[in-house]
């Protein structure tokens, strides 16, 4: 004879309410206040962790999602963070780390991630201009930063929340994140120079952008200390078709005196310029050598010979979303500025 079962106590979702998810019914299933609640979604610090814990578990429990409208009219936020990219930004996978490592830094926060485009025949102005006057985000994410970046100006002056990948003239002023270009190219300088090599290329960042400049400074002090030369390849940058670098290369090659060592600013420009040298009959290691910059392990094993610096993308990407949330939810304090030095 089969025992029968006695009744099953209700879960909490068995006590939901019908309709879609309210803070009321976050309220109601807690036994919680309904600002308690409120305040413990938005991570707020006088909350106990415990309890907010509990509410964030409850909430995704049940499918909770905030009304953005509603919560605008209350709060005047919308709980959203915009990363401003261009369309043509790669760099294979460079983009897809830093988005995902801003992704994973608003896991558990009150913050969701927009990624707003913009064209390279569109003037970078536009989508910040359209995120601030529609207050579409709360805060904002840029990168590729110019010394006096138009986007970084207007922001401070309409003192709206940001964080930069990269640096500006007035980076004392403003959360930033960047990685230590001038000691990479040092570094790649350096390296090159070790393995014999006098004549250096180096395939550069856009020339405008604040990076660009710190790494052609950088590798042009470490050049000049040891009596070699430097040459920033022109008509390209690293940011360029791969196709495009191939062919620079492959001419800058044709024609002597040719240069002996490569420092690449990217994975994708290092892959082309590799591709034109050998379309010259040339190889890595013996005629030439290349350093390159790569945000994800890769070169070596695409050629062995290719010596590289590892720039910690995910990492910066997580610090950016702090310095980002800590510029929108508590202003008055100083803000995250991190610059990152590669490792000789």
């Amino acid at each position: 004879m089969t025992a029968r079962k006695g009744p099953r106590t209700p879960s909490p979702t068995d006590r939901r309410p019908p309709g879609r998810p309210t803070l009321k019914t976050i309220s109601e299933l807690s036994g919680l206040a309904v600002p308690t609640v409120s305040r413990a979604l938005n991570d707020a610090p006088d909350i106990g962790e415990a309890t907010k814990r509990r509410v964030q578990e409850l909430a995704e429990k049940i499918g909770y999602r905030p009304n953005r409208a509603g919560l605008r009219l209350r709060t005047g936020k919308t709980n959203v963070i915009a990363l401003v990219l261009p369309t043509n930004y790669d760099m294979l996978n460079y983009t897809a780390r830093l988005i995902t490592a801003i992704v994973a830094g608003t896991r558990g926060t009150a913050y969701h991630l927009i990624i707003t485009p913009y064209f390279p025949d569109q003037n970078a102005m536009d989508p910040v201009r359209y995120l601030v006057e529609t207050r579409s985000a709360d805060g904002l994410i840029l990168n590729q930063t110019e010394p006096e970046d138009p986007r970084v100006a207007y922001l401070m002056e309409q003192g709206f929340p940001f964080a930069t990948h990269g640096r500006t003239r007035w980076c004392d002023r403003h959360p930033f994140v960047d990685f230590d270009n001038a000691v990479f190219g040092r570094i790649g300088a350096r390296r090159l120079i070790a393995r014999g090599r006098r004549r250096l290329l180096l395939i550069a960042p856009p020339q405008n952008q604040t990076y660009a400049m710190n790494m052609i400074a950088g590798a042009a002090s470490a050049a000049a200390d040891a009596g070699a030369t430097l040459e920033v390849l022109d008509g390209v940058s690293s940011d360029s078709p791969s196709i495009e670098v191939e062919a620079r290369i492959r001419a800058r090659f044709s024609t002597g005196p040719r240069p002996d060592g490569i420092i690449s600013a990217s994975t994708s420009a290092a892959i082309a310029a590799t591709a034109g040298i050998e379309s010259e009959g040339l190889t890595l290691g013996r005629e030439a050598d290349l350093i390159a910059k790569e945000a994800v392990p890769f070169l070596r094993r695409f050629r062995s010979e290719i010596l590289s610096v590892y720039e910690d993308v995910a990492q910066a990407g997580a610090v950016l979303t702090r310095a980002v949330i800590q510029a929108i939810d508590h202003p008055e304090l100083p803000p995250i500025q991190v610059l990152d030095a590669p490792g000789d």
